[in-house]
């Protein structure tokens, strides 16, 4: 299988556990000390680095480093905005279709050599 897919996989699913460990203590553990939140945080955010770690190492096999990380930026808004609409139930803004336009122009500029063989 092709290492941009299995990296693109990997990450994310890492996300999903990223962004739980970041933002579901805002729901959950809104009403406990926040070293509670960060210990929960904590053990979360290690199922995310068990697939982080592989994606990267996986995907900079046939990518650049800054290919990854504009690559890991538009997975994180791609799962963070369903999670922040759905379970944190904040409403949808404009201002997401404006980042993610924004996050299309660093793909292009990132991945402008494999997209023009510039």
């Amino acid at each position: 299988m092709n290492p941009v897919f299995i990296s693109i996989g990997l990450l994310l699913c890492s996300n999903v556990f990223m962004t739980f460990a970041w933002y579901a203590h805002l729901k959950n553990f809104s009403h406990q000390p926040w070293i509670v939140a960060a210990l929960v945080s904590w053990g979360i955010a290690l199922f995310e680095y068990l697939l982080q770690v592989p994606a990267n190492r996986i995907g900079h096999q046939v990518l650049t480093v800054a290919q990854l990380k504009i690559l890991q930026e538009v997975i994180t808004l791609t799962v963070f905005v369903p999670f922040s609409v759905f379970y944190l139930k904040e409403s949808i803004k404009l201002d997401y279709l404006w980042a993610a336009l924004c996050m299309m122009g660093a793909v292009f500029f990132v991945f402008r050599e494999k997209f023009t063989g510039a």
